[in-house]
């Protein structure tokens, strides 16, 4: 009984308090009242929720009080066993803002904090909180909100919140860029800055999203000029590591470096250079390509293809030895027993007709051809006629064992669909149809390899160069049923988002293989068995570092 005495004492006592501040018309003369009600933070139940809602509201008077005022309410924000009393203290949070804005980057930062709270109703009042501070100095707001997801070395910043905070972003905040960002040149500059301060420990979902949102912004639309494109991919180019010193065994960089070469790919399209993916593929990559694995050498071979059109002329007589030197690896001379990949050679196929179409003298040397142009470069004096006798003769191979797969490929088309005629289940349809699906990209592959390789044996040859040719795992459509996925890359270990958001590796149709063989035997098996299996064109993986985090939001 005393203490509901006591209890309902007290809260007369902060009605009384804030009644006297409410009349007062020199609010900051009742230092004791307002003293008061911030050790009513410390009091019953009851008094914690009045105080909650007074605190705030006579914040802007008591200016020498600020320290004892917001450090009592993050208390009431922390009440582990009263839930009314932390949702109450939440929602005053944004208060502390109303009257004086230079308080914005704390308290959103205390609210980022406070995404970790495990209560619908106490996260929906974080959520509020943080969009009623966006609305109300959306500059102030987001440069405190990237503060959580910058790396840093601050031992103390959960990673929890971190992950939450992104979540936020990406669902609340990018959403409404065409109302938060104003003006608008101004704020997306203001974002893009932030964006980049954040990618410096990032996984490959989070650099993915951030860069779609940029990507989104009319800064860097259609039409953008060549810098703003030119500053995307230089990004990508960051988060590919192309200035460090490539390590075969390092799978985790493979993998961003082929994740990164496929995001890229928009932006050559757009005008933008591939010198320096270019560079450091022929450097570093393409003399130990055998040593990677099966699946990360086919992703590498795809994105070089896919990325060939849009290489300079100086690039491309750069890089095209090392293409004409693989071209010879992975198709055998005739009689020679070897089995040929397929994929790898409409990979190489595709990525040497657009380099020598930039570069055609430059074939005069390392194939044998005929090729004048006027300049020294032709070599037309010298005698390469070994070398073109070499090179036709494998394309010759070449092209003999794409018809004779071709023809085993076609035959076992006929038996699949009699298998489909007679199927009587839905899990036998299915497995039909991915058998008829890698026949059919099987028969494009080696479609592309004799449309590639014909023009070849001439002494002068034409070049494709206006992308005639589609790649085989360009067309191809999977049927509806479960895929394999592997996750991307990344340089921080995954989170929830990462979890959540990880673009799903596409994978490939055209089939894997061993170094120099193994696609002959693994096409006709996959087209007559039903495996389904292969490479695919990657995304970015997860582990690309990240360390623990841990911080109170005070």
């Amino acid at each position: 009984m005393a203490e509901v005495v006591e209890d309902t004492g007290e809260i007369e006592k902060l009605y009384e308090y804030g009644e006297r501040l409410n009349e007062a018309k020199d609010k900051s003369q009742l230092v004791k009242e307002y003293e008061g009600i911030i050790r009513a933070a410390k009091g019953s139940t009851k008094a914690k929720q009045l105080a909650a809602q007074l605190i705030p509201r006579f914040f802007k008077f008591f200016p020498t009080l600020r320290k004892q005022a917001i450090e009592a309410h993050y208390d009431l924000c922390e009440e582990e066993d009263e839930l009314a009393v932390r949702v109450q203290a939440i929602r005053g949070l944004p208060l502390f803002c109303k009257d004086t804005p230079e308080n914005v980057s704390e308290i959103v930062v205390t609210l980022g904090q406070l995404l970790t709270l495990g209560e619908n109703v106490e996260r929906d009042a974080v959520h509020k909180g943080l969009m009623s501070l966006l609305r109300q100095d959306a500059k102030a707001s987001l440069t405190a909100l990237f503060k959580l997801i910058e790396s840093t070395d601050e031992p103390n910043i959960e990673e929890a919140a971190r992950e939450k905070v992104l979540t936020y972003i990406r669902d609340k905040v990018f959403p409404l860029k065409a109302e938060l960002l104003k003006p608008q040149e101004q704020m997306e500059r203001h974002i893009t800055d932030l964006v980049k301060k954040s990618l410096h420990d990032v996984t490959g979902a989070e650099f993915k999203m951030f860069m779609d949102f940029l990507i989104s912004l009319n800064m860097f639309g259609e039409g953008a000029p060549p810098e703003r494109v030119r500053e995307l991919i230089e990004l990508i180019e960051g988060q590919a590591d192309l200035d460090t010193q490539f390590n075969v065994s390092d799978g985790d960089h493979i993998d961003r470096l082929i994740s990164c070469l496929c995001m890229a790919l928009p932006f050559y399209k757009r005008g933008a250079s591939n010198s320096k993916f270019v560079n450091y593929l022929n450097k570093h990559i393409l003399p130990v390509l055998d040593k990677l694995p099966e699946e990360r050498k086919l992703d590498l071979l795809k994105n070089l293809a896919e990325s060939s059109p849009y290489t300079s002329p100086p690039d491309a007589r750069h890089i095209l030895p090392s293409i004409v030197q693989l071209l010879k690896k992975y198709i055998p001379r005739k009689k020679s027993g070897e089995e040929m990949n397929f994929t790898y050679v409409e990979c190489l196929l595709y990525t040497f007709h657009h380099l020598s179409h930039k570069t055609p003298n430059a074939t005069n040397s390392l194939c044998g051809y005929k090729i004048v142009t006027g300049q020294p470069s032709d070599r037309l004096g010298e005698d390469f006629s070994e070398c073109y006798k070499e090179f036709t003769e494998r394309l010759t191979n070449g092209e003999d064992l794409a018809r004779g797969t071709m023809r085993k490929l076609t035959q076992g088309m006929v038996e699949h669909n009699k298998a489909m005629a007679a199927a009587k289940t839905e899990e036998e349809k299915t497995s039909i149809k991915i058998k008829k699906l890698n026949t059919t990209t099987g028969l494009r592959t080696c479609n592309n390899i004799l449309a590639m390789a014909q023009p070849l044996h001439s002494k002068t040859p034409t070049f494709i160069g206006d992308k005639k040719i589609t790649l085989s795992w360009k067309e191809a459509v999977k049927p509806s049923t479960p895929s394999t996925t592997a996750a991307p890359g990344g340089k921080r270990a995954g989170g929830p988002l990462n979890g959540s958001s990880n673009p799903a590796k596409k994978r490939g149709r055209g089939g894997g293989g061993g170094g120099g063989g193994g696609f002959q035997n693994q096409l006709v098996s996959r087209a007559l068995e039903g495996l389904s299996r292969g490479g695919g064109r990657g995304g970015r993986g997860r582990g690309w570092g990240g360390r623990g985090r841990g911080r109170s939001y005070r």
